[in-house]
């Protein structure tokens, strides 16, 4: 066989190897998913409200901007460009994205280029002393030539280095694989960091709304009060009741008036949430979240939340696949697997082709000259023996560490329909809460007005319409709070159900 087809064969032979890659192939999950949103449910059916009994539909809910509340979508795009957290969480896929840059360069012909000058001088008894003693009487004046040769120079060098490992068993490729799942999963843990800011505004956004609700409510409860104390009072003072009962009036309005300091310590703490959220001072946003007024200064009557938007699920399937914690636990996984190549591949021999070029003088008269150059072109192969099972260790710790991934991605399906599911329970609950609380409310106010007439015309005495008015303050505090916890519980669900999420940065290719 002439030289010429030899060298064909083994290149044939050397590209049919790099086709090829040890290890396990990672084939994508199919996460369970029920057929409708009722079939997987803990507690009773009566939470199952009626987007959950319905069939399920292709669109679905996700969108922030459906709240229709201009400043809440200013807010949450502050956050997405402020907040550090997300700055922290770009940065990691960032990072991602060069360490897949670091693991594909290992595809290419690695080029070195080095130049140097050294004052050299050989010993006396050395390697040169021991040939010249052994060439014996042949070597005619033999101390002179020692004395010559030891004599100190500058020895000039220069030239390149080109090496290229052959990837006969995919260890480069199933690198660059685990580099592409990890910027993936770095992609979408940014998702889930701007998914879980963007909910965190909208709730504190939602009890800030409240706080300054039940701050409404209280200050009209007060005026209400003050100037139900004023009648009571007169009422005592011309001898038509006894004192008892503008007592006992003072002591509701110091009730009320009690409420207004815990009120606003949550009104600010809301506030420094969102301004946290947003990567503002404290302080910062508080004219842009005051309470909505009128043109002159004076707070609107707005006790009621704007209507919260209708609530799709789509289908379920779609749902757990836009979840991006699932989609960093698959993209984990994928990682997980395609190191264990990484680890096979390193228990094959590695063969690399390498050349170099360049010139070598020990003086300067002759650097550069065609006859000082050296050169060097051929394979290496380097071949593990043996290394005390350190490498096939690494095998067996990659394996485990996939099916550790695998474990990871399991619960993290599975804890993601507990959540959609307790998200959407809370809601459907708090829906019918606040249902009935408007009964109550309208009750309590027909039992006020039916207590103060007959307190009025003398048939009842002032306990009663007072009872009467502490019934009907405790039903507009807890509707007030039940509309407020309904909002939050929308963007519980909104969260669980993976909506909300901005657009995802580049995909490594």
């Amino acid at each position: 066989m002439s030289a010429s087809r030899t060298l064909f064969s083994c290149s044939a032979l050397a590209l049919l190897l790099a086709g090829c890659a040890v290890g396990p192939d990672h084939r994508p999950a199919q996460p369970q998913a029920p057929a409708d949103w009722s079939a997987w449910h803990g507690g009773s059916a009566a939470l199952l409200g009626a987007e959950r009994k319905a069939a399920p539909t292709a669109a679905a809910s996700g969108d922030w901007k459906a709240f229709g509340d201009p400043l809440l979508d200013q807010l949450q795009a502050r956050a997405l460009a402020a907040n550090h957290d997300l700055q922290t969480a770009a940065l990691h896929f960032a990072q991602s994205r060069v360490q897949r840059t670091a693991a594909a360069a290992q595809q290419a012909p690695q080029l070195n280029a080095s130049a140097s000058v050294n004052r050299q001088r050989q010993s006396e008894s050395g390697a040169a002393t021991r040939m010249i003693d052994a060439l014996g009487s042949s070597v005619a004046n033999r101390d002179q030539l020692i004395r010559t040769l030891s004599e100190p120079y500058n020895l000039y060098q220069a030239g390149f280095d080109a090496s290229w490992e052959i990837d006969l068993w995919g260890r480069v490729r199933r690198s660059i694989e685990a580099a592409d799942a990890d910027a993936g999963a770095s992609a979408a843990l940014l998702q889930q960091a701007q998914l879980s800011v963007q909910a965190e505004v909208a709730r504190s956004y939602f009890e800030l709304r409240g706080a300054q609700r039940e701050l409404r409510v209280a200050n009209a409860d007060i005026a209400a009060a003050a100037e139900s104390l004023e009648l009571v009072q007169a009422r005592a003072d011309g001898g038509l009741v006894t004192d008892l009962d503008p007592t006992r009036q003072r002591t509701q309005l110091a009730e009320l008036k009690a409420r207004i300091p815990m009120l606003l310590q949550q009104e600010a703490q809301a506030m420094n949430q969102i301004t946290l959220l947003t990567g503002a001072a404290p302080g910062a946003l508080n004219a842009e979240l005051a309470p909505a007024s009128d043109g002159a200064g004076n707070p609107l009557e707005a006790l009621q939340a704007p209507p919260l938007p209708e609530l799709a699920l789509g289908l379920p399937g779609d749902v757990v696949r836009r979840r991006p914690d699932i989609a960093a636990a698959e993209a984990q996984l994928h990682a997980a697997t395609a190191r264990i190549g990484v680890a096979v591949a390193d228990l094959y021999p590695r063969v690399t082709l390498g050349a170099g070029f360049g010139y070598e003088s020990a003086g300067s008269e002759r650097f550069g000259e065609w006859g000082s150059r050296q050169w060097h072109v051929g394979p290496s192969i380097s071949l593990p023996i043996f290394d005390n099972d350190r490498r096939r260790s690494t095998v067996n710790l990659r394996e485990l560490q996939q099916q550790e991934a695998a474990v990871a991605f399991q619960q993290a399906v599975l804890k993601a329909w507990h959540e959609i599911d307790s998200a959407l329970s809370a809601y459907a609950a708090e829906r019918q809460r606040h249902a009935e609380l408007a009964e109550r409310e309208r009750s309590s106010r027909d039992a006020l007005t039916l207590a103060h007439a007959r307190y009025a015309n003398g048939l009842t005495d002032f306990g009663v319409e007072l009872d009467a008015r502490r019934a009907l303050l405790q039903a507009r505090r807890d509707q007030v709070q039940s509309t407020s916890r309904m909002a939050v519980g929308m963007v519980a669900v909104y969260k669980a159900l993976g909506g909300g999420i901005p657009a995802a940065p580049g995909t490594p290719g």
